[in-house]
């Protein structure tokens, strides 16, 4: 029997026998792609929790039960590297500069930070969800150039507001992604 494939055309579809073998990854066949969870986190102190999916090449981070939607993923990353960029360009010159960035998320911010910024600079990142730093550990690490080896770079795992009034000499540049809006 001939395998079968789905033909879509012009908003015409028709599952029809193949005389010849279809290649895989062929324009003939185009693999599905899957969400596939590979870990889910607890968010601190708010009884929810995040989900790490890939998504063929991609990852994608969800709410756990959420809607749907994606908080972020690694396919669309340029408002991440620009939040970073514009700042840390008006900084790098200075000496020993220290900027602060309000959660890790899949690392973009960080890495924009890290190449915008001099070799004596110091990016401080907040985080309050440990199972994201280790996904950025692992398999998130390599899609935003594993930032967090980078000697420059301090985590510290607490709020941004504490992060803030525990640090008396400031920062140079503060960097919020708050694009999830106010309820987020």
């Amino acid at each position: 029997m001939a395998p079968l494939a789905l033909l879509s055309f012009a908003g015409y579809s028709q599952l029809r026998p193949f005389a010849f073998p279809l290649l895989p990854f062929s324009p003939q066949v185009s693999p599905m792609k899957r969400f596939v969870l590979l870990d889910t986190t607890p968010i601190p102190e708010n009884g929810g929790a995040l989900c790490l999916f890939e998504y063929g090449e991609d990852f994608v981070i969800k709410i756990q039960g959420g809607d749907g939607g994606q908080l972020m993923n690694t396919r669309m990353h340029g408002s991440e590297d620009a939040l970073a960029e514009i700042p840390c360009r008006k900084v790098a010159g200075r000496p020993n500069s220290r900027v602060l960035i309000g959660g890790l998320g899949m690392g973009f911010t960080l890495a924009s930070a890290l190449k915008h910024l001099g070799k004596s600079a110091e990016v401080v990142v907040a985080e309050l969800v440990p199972g994201v730093v280790e996904w950025n550990r692992g398999p998130l690490g390599e899609k935003a150039g594993k930032p967090l080896l980078d000697p420059r770079t301090v985590i510290r795992m607490e709020d941004v507001a504490k992060v803030l009034q525990a640090e008396p000499q400031g920062f140079d540049a503060i960097m919020l992604d708050v694009d999830n809006g106010p309820k987020a």
